[in-house]
């Protein structure tokens, strides 16, 4: 497996690999990986032949009282955790090399409305500096396929609307959550969590599958679902941000005639802040 760390050696590797017409898929990381990265490479490798994987942890999509500095830095693990999925290169640039004018004059990439909703309502300027990563990553790379983990849904929601937008020739893969026994969707964020808190956790995917359960079981009102969740959760020791019962696709609130929905789901537990959903 090769590192690359800077523009020109990407963009050498990524033209031998076209030069022998290798398919190229990308997976955008910001490390410290988990099994559910790990799931992302091995998807990838099943729809090319050479497998990328970046690892940046972004500090465009990372507001003013969030946890960049704290943010866990595993390089040395995530290399061995990819060597042995056998991925083909790691790209790890730097924020002066990704940024080199700095954040402040930085041109940027912004999807109107998807952006706006659910975690975009409460952390202003996050999907912004998602968008432009990834649109700038997508421009190294240019990559015929790219994986994102479903757990994430807004953030994959707003990457596809941008390949849509901005015409690239892209293809978007959403890959299937990746869950603990006890069924806490896996994050870099878990690692956060006190051993009393890590106990509590599981009860934010307990109650998006009781919405679920409720829904199937004829039940329409959904802004009355959503209020119940959130007092569940914070009976359950939570501090609920939301818990919305959305379109799969605009993201919007669902309505009767909504057929594709999600239950997105966020929630503080102590200092931890974590998300989940549920597509019905």
């Amino acid at each position: 497996m090769i590192i690359l760390s800077t523009i020109e050696e990407l963009r050498a590797q990524i033209a031998s690999w076209r030069r022998a017409g290798d398919k190229i898929a990308f997976v955008p990381t910001m490390g410290n990986l988990h099994q559910g990265h790990l799931q992302l490479v091995e998807v990838a490798k099943s729809h090319a032949d050479r497998v990328i994987v970046s690892i940046f942890v972004n500090p465009m999509q990372f507001g003013q009282n969030e946890d960049l500095a704290n943010y866990p830095r595993t390089l040395d693990a995530d290399v061995a955790g990819l060597t042995q999925h056998a991925a083909d290169a790691i790209f790890t640039p730097t924020p002066q090399l990704m940024y080199p004018r700095g954040l402040e004059v930085q041109t940027f990439v912004e999807v109107p409305q998807l952006g706006d909703l659910h975690c975009g309502a409460n952390r202003p300027g996050h999907f912004r500096g998602v968008s432009t990563i990834v649109c700038k990553l997508f421009n190294l790379v240019q990559p015929d396929i790219a994986c994102f983990g479903k757990k994430d849904f807004q953030q994959l929601a707003i990457i596809r609307q941008m390949v849509i937008d901005l015409s690239l020739p892209i293809e978007v893969i959403g890959v299937a959550t990746e869950r603990a026994s006890d069924g806490l969707a896996l994050s870099s964020r878990n690692g956060y969590l006190t051993p009393a808190e890590r106990a509590k956790a599981p009860a934010l995917y307990q109650i998006l599958q009781q919405v679920k359960a409720a829904i199937a079981a004829g039940k329409h009102d959904y802004r009355a679902l959503e209020q119940q969740a959130k007092a569940e959760l914070s009976a359950a020791g939570f501090v609920p941000d939301y818990v919305n019962i959305s379109n799969q696709h605009s993201l919007a609130l669902a309505i009767d005639a909504t057929e594709q929905k999600v239950v997105l789901a966020a929630a503080k537990l102590g200092t931890t802040r974590l998300i989940d959903n549920l597509e019905l």
